[in-house]
């Protein structure tokens, strides 16, 4: 039976972490870490996404602003608010909640955040020079992962690594960094999405699955080799009339049976959920020391 990465676990222990440096900084400096969130419309996911920033926020010690814009907000309109945003001094990093309704690019969105401030880590500059090994903000939900494989010590180099999905959020960077050089990386690293042919052949064969697909219980025990390490980034609301809420949270993974072949595995919900959130107030608290960019 797999070993749980228990996110609920690591993420208090980070985040204890977290609030002794936010503390650490405030006696130094005077300085209070300042993270703002852009919410557009009422996504059920991105409402309960937000609280949950806002709530780590108070309990690390950090500074949370929290920005509500209505559905029908022109585009224009949401680049003013960036633009402001960008130029005040007190904010040390914001974020602009995704998906955004169809009419707003998210793309311009992205690139209108002074890369400086992007501590989601979607800025080209950020992205770019991830990619090249410079500092820079690394996208929280795979920063996240990346720190639960190097807290749980799980080795990656020379390991065989199959991302599933191609995202700029997650499958993207998650591909990127598990190639780089470096203590958590050094992988051989196959990308595998919607047009992959064949998918479990490659599955089959690696010793690390990621997968971020959106699709329950989409990863199976016949496509998992012993002994794999499996993160599920996947989560999607499936209606249960047993819950109170109505659904259930669902992971990519057919937990049950992937984990009695896996090494290693994480829940859904309490894997990397948790991580991604914490990984964001970490970037944050980069940005208030000016770590990354001076």
């Amino acid at each position: 039976m797999a070993t749980l990465l228990d996110g609920r676990k690591l993420s208090a222990t980070i985040q204890e972490e977290l609030t002794e440096e936010v503390k650490k900084l405030k006696v130094a400096s005077g300085k209070t870490p300042h993270l703002a969130a852009i919410l557009v419309g009422n996504d059920g996911a991105s409402e309960t996404y937000v609280a949950s920033k806002v709530k780590r926020c108070e309990e690390v010690g950090i500074q949370s602003t929290l920005i509500r814009l209505e559905e029908n907000i022109t585009e224009q309109t949401l680049l003013y608010k960036i633009e402001e945003l960008n130029a005040n001094p007190a904010i040390d990093g914001f974020i602009v909640q995704l998906p955004l309704p169809t009419h707003i690019s998210e793309q311009r969105v992205i690139e209108k955040i002074d890369y400086r401030k992007d501590v989601d880590g979607f800025h080209p500059i950020n992205i770019g020079r991830m990619a090249k090994n410079l500092p820079a903000y690394i996208p929280a939900t795979p920063f996240g992962i990346l720190q639960m494989l190097e807290r749980y010590k799980i080795p990656t180099s020379g390991k065989h690594c199959v991302v599933i999905g191609r995202s700029n959020i997650v499958g993207s960077p998650m591909s990127i960094l598990m190639a780089r050089n470096t203590s958590v990386g050094n992988c051989t690293v196959t990308l595998c999405h919607s047009r992959t042919q064949n998918l479990s052949d490659y599955t089959k064969k690696a010793d690390i699955i990621i997968i971020a697909l959106g699709k329950p219980a989409f990863l199976t025990a016949d496509m998992v080799k012993e002994e794999a390490v499996v993160i599920d980034v996947g989560i999607t609301r499936v209606p249960d009339s047993s819950k109170k809420s109505g659904y259930a949270l669902k992971g990519d993974v057919k937990f049950e049976e992937v984990a009695e072949k896996a090494s290693y595995i994480t829940p859904v919900p309490g894997g990397v959920g948790l991580m991604t959130v914490t990984s964001l107030l970490y970037n944050t608290l980069l940005a208030a020391k000016k770590e990354i960019y001076k």
